[in-house]
């Protein structure tokens, strides 16, 4: 085991090794001891993520809380145990880590490692969708950044998101968009018409991205509280990201989970199928040229 800091696929991987333990009602010295390590303080920083354990040591946890060789969980915690020690959100945080707010830095690694991202987004196109000169905009219009370098270099970050749908195993997005998010003027009418061109051509581009969008009239819907992500992988259940003005929340209850999920089938249902949605973003194109 080596030292780790604390991310999110790691607190996780270490939530279900603490589920396994309490289940075997063990305590952590006892654990530690048939695990084979130092101490129950050592054990503890493994359940908190603090020490990350190897895919290949993971057997030795398995005999100690009795979990038999035909038992599902086993291949479960083995992947959970690969996405927690994935570089890939090393490697853009190594690059961008200056720019990315720590309350970011959960959401990157979430994009990076999720096999089905669904979102929906109220007032503006979603990150990894986004053109250079749009990301610009939001960005800088946000205030949240101090100076123009900050700006650009986050844009510039978002830009290199943008490689999770065209990466070899690129990452399936469905993406419900609120009319409000077509028509905000951000950048002014060329970067906006830019933006929603570079929408059709990824929709009709890649075929792993999926863009409906929500017309006004539409009226009310599940999702008027705003912009929300329901990120889904390949071991562990699913995570849901808010977001708020200030901060991200991330939910992974089995309660909220299926609120979100119920509400984002009846969002895909409110709206406009691909083919009108196409449509309609076109109109709005030729509406603001």
């Amino acid at each position: 085991m080596s030292e780790a800091q604390p991310t999110m696929m790691r607190r996780r991987l270490g939530g279900a090794l603490k589920i396994l333990r309490q289940r075997t009602g063990l305590n952590l010295d006892d654990a530690a001891a048939r695990i084979g390590l130092p101490s129950g303080t050592t054990l503890s920083k493994v359940e908190n993520a603090k020490r990350l354990v190897a895919v290949t040591a993971l057997d030795a946890y398995f005999t100690a809380y009795g979990v038999g060789e035909s038992d599902a969980r086993r291949d479960e915690i083995r992947k959970l145990a690969a996405l927690a020690a994935s570089p890939r959100r090393t490697n853009l945080l190594r690059q961008y880590g200056d720019a990315v707010p720590d309350s970011f830095a959960d959401y990157l690694e979430l994009e990076e490692l999720a096999a089905q991202a669904d979102i929906y987004a109220s007032q503006v196109i979603p990150g990894i969708l986004q053109t250079h000169d749009y990301a610009h905009a939001v960005i800088d219009g946000s205030r949240r950044w101090r100076t123009e370098r900050e700006v650009k270099t986050f844009a510039e970050l978002r830009m290199q998101r943008a490689s999770v749908l065209t990466r070899e195993n690129p990452l399936p997005v469905w993406c419900v968009l609120d009319e409000s998010a077509l028509r905000r003027a951000m950048g002014g009418p060329t970067t906006l018409a830019e933006q929603l061109g570079h929408l059709l051509d990824l929709h009709e581009r890649l075929p792993h991205v999926q863009i409906q969008v929500l017309p006004f009239a539409a009226g009310a819907h599940p999702a008027m509280d705003g912009t929300h992500t329901i990120f889904r992988f390949d071991a562990g259940g699913p995570v849901v990201v808010v977001e708020p003005m200030t901060t991200s929340l991330y939910l992974e209850e089995d309660a909220d989970i299926g609120q979100y999920d119920v509400n984002f089938n009846h969002l895909r249902s409110q709206a406009l199928d691909t083919k009108h949605s196409r449509n309609f973003i076109r109109d709005v194109i030729k509406e603001i040229r």
